[in-house]
């Protein structure tokens, strides 16, 4: 069984928003706790970086720009 789009985003988006105040993510820390969570067989960059632009698009996410560039919840979410 293959894991979805949706499935990845929705992980990642319950990552963020545990996190959020908490610890800043980038997107390799996301896409490496999914994989780890998913498995390798199921889970790769590839699909994680489809579930990041599921994220982005539907303004679930945004980038935040602090000494580097992290994951975030928007201002009006968090």
């Amino acid at each position: 069984m293959s894991v979805s789009v949706d499935q990845v985003a929705e992980a990642m988006f319950q990552l963020v928003t545990e996190t959020h105040g908490k610890k800043s993510l980038k997107a390799m820390d996301l896409t490496k706790a999914m994989i780890e969570k998913f498995g390798a067989a199921e889970c790769d960059k590839e699909l994680c970086k489809h579930a990041i632009r599921q994220l982005m698009d539907s303004g679930r996410c945004i980038y935040s720009y602090l000494g580097g560039s992290y994951i975030t919840l928007p201002p009006d979410k968090a």
